[in-house]
């Protein structure tokens, strides 16, 4: 199955040159439709003009994004030399802690 995700283009860029290996995402309705083999297409926003596609080769669920971060390297997010708090305050950028409390948090472990 096939997925399409809107992806920024320094986090599309990151995982186009390899250095990202886990993206992060609310475990919401959609996300509970992927599983383990299934392709992940990204689309590169805002811009939408360029897509690159990866294999998911693993789930893991979190109540929280302190507790993907504590359990991830933070290498694995192309976020080395990050600390804790840069960590979560950049994640809350894009998912507000309502929705994080609503629908818990996903890592998908992914190849290019």
């Amino acid at each position: 199955m096939i997925h399409q995700m809107g992806l920024y283009g320094e986090y599309f860029n990151s995982i186009k040159e390899g250095k990202k290996t886990v993206e992060v995402r609310l475990n919401d309705v959609k996300r509970r439709k992927i599983r383990v083999g299934d392709t992940i297409e990204f689309i590169k926003i805002p811009e939408q003009d360029e897509t690159i596609k990866v294999q998911v080769t693993n789930l893991k669920i979190y109540d929280t994004f302190k507790a993907m971060y504590e359990d991830i390297p933070f290498k694995d997010f192309d976020c080395e030399g990050w600390n804790m708090k840069e960590m979560i305050e950049g994640t809350y950028e894009i998912y507000s802690p309502e929705q994080e409390k609503e629908w818990g948090t996903l890592a998908i472990t992914i190849k290019y």
